[in-house]
This record gives C-alpha cells, sequence and structure tokens, in this order.
C-alpha cells in the first residue's frame, strides 16, 4: 500500500520543489501542499500536470485520489504570512 511518505519521495525525486507535504492514511485519498520555482509563470491546471508528471503511472495505478494545492515560493511567502 502506498503512503504519504511515497508519494513525497516520488514528488521530490522527480521535480525541484523548496517544499512537500502529503497528508493521507487510508492508502487511497491524499492531500498535498507542493511548493516550486518550476511553477512561476504556469497556471493552476500546467502546475498540476507537473505533479502529474513527477508521479508518472503511479497516478492511474497505485494512488487514487490526490488534491493538492501548489504554490511558487513567493506565493507560499505570502500566504504564510497571513
Amino acid at each position: 500500500m502506498i503512503t504519504a511518505e511515497n508519494i513525497k519521495q516520488y514528488i521530490e525525486t522527480s521535480l525541484p520543489c523548496d517544499q512537500v507535504q502529503v497528508e493521507g492514511d487510508d492508502g487511497h485519498h491524499f492531500h498535498a501542499v507542493i511548493v516550486s520555482a518550476e511553477f512561476r509563470d504556469k497556471s493552476m491546471i500546467q502546475q498540476h500536470q507537473l505533479v502529474y508528471k513527477a508521479l508518472g503511472d503511479r497516478m492511474k495505478q497505485e494512488i487514487h485520489a490526490l488534491s493538492m494545492k501548489t504554490y511558487t515560493p513567493e506565493q507560499w511567502s505570502e500566504q504564510t504570512q497571513h
């Protein structure tokens, strides 16, 4: 069974990230917060596509549901100041 830590490692291995947080303990539904400079100048859809690409076939086979919030480092800085 896949774990939140597995997903975190998969993302960090394939996508340069400043921060990755993944939660979920039922082995099926997960929530992630991902901060990466790679998200600059990309729409939310493009950002999510980068994460899906990092996860590859795991999204089809092992991960049943992943909700995510993606931020550039600048957006994350603004978010955490509030």
